[in-house]
């Protein structure tokens, strides 16, 4: 056990429990109750194959990711990054590059630290691939979860940029919430124009949005 364990040790970040385990955040109990998605994988319209989300978008993963994003409560991002490793089970057997949805650099400057970034570290450990920087927000876009389907595809429109190429057959592209499918629509074209030769999405969660803007848990898990 590391010394700073001794003093404090390891508690689940959902109900305070001690002694979750070793690089563990989420005690069995939370884990086990946690929304997990049925079926996590679903088809994509688009030129995206496949879309795994692993949980709905409801308690406990919905006030995490917001306490993550909006609170600088980074201690979630391990918890969150442990929901991703969780249902990297079922991703194609191919995935050979990851690339986090990008954040535009002024968002990134007032938050700091990129969310996807930071969960997309442990999956790329799990599955012994490498990171790609292929692509750059360069519009900073409004957030997502206030506008409907049409509006993210507008305000997305130009938002990513080519860096460079990349050689892959099977680019995966990671974030915290897929609601319209909008933002890894826009990026998934620019990492086809990258080299890509195929793409795949995983999400930590999965929401549907209702009129009055609010995230809600998907229902069968369309995109």
């Amino acid at each position: 056990m590391r010394f700073l364990d001794f003093l404090a040790p390891p508690s689940c970040v959902f109900c305070g429990v001690a002694s979750v385990g070793q690089e563990k955040s989420i005690c069995r109990a939370c884990f086990a109750d946690l929304p997990w998605n049925q079926p996590p994988v679903a088809t994509s319209p688009g030129i995206i194959e496949s879309v795994v989300a692993v949980t709905d978008y409801a308690f406990p993963v919905d006030k995490a990711i917001k306490a993550l994003k909006f609170e600088r409560k980074l201690f979630y991002s391990l918890a969150l990054a442990e929901i991703l490793c969780a249902g990297a089970n079922v991703l194609s057997s191919d995935i050979d590059a990851i690339l986090p949805v990008p954040l535009h650099w002024s968002r990134k400057l007032r938050r700091g630290f990129n969310q996807a970034a930071e969960i997309a570290k442990p999956v790329a450990r799990l599955l012994n691939v490498p990171i790609i920087r292929c692509a750059k927000r360069c519009k900073p876009t409004p957030y997502q979860s206030g506008l409907d389907a049409r509006a993210r595809m507008r305000s997305l429109r130009g938002a990513f940029i080519l860096l460079r190429k990349v050689d892959c057959q099977h680019a995966l592209i990671i974030d915290d919430v897929v609601t319209t499918g909008a933002t890894t629509q826009a990026l998934a074209k620019v990492l086809i124009d990258a080299g890509a030769r195929r793409v795949s999405v995983l999400a930590v969660a999965r929401a549907v949005r209702h009129n009055r803007g609010d995230y809600q848990p998907a229902v069968g898990l369309k995109v």
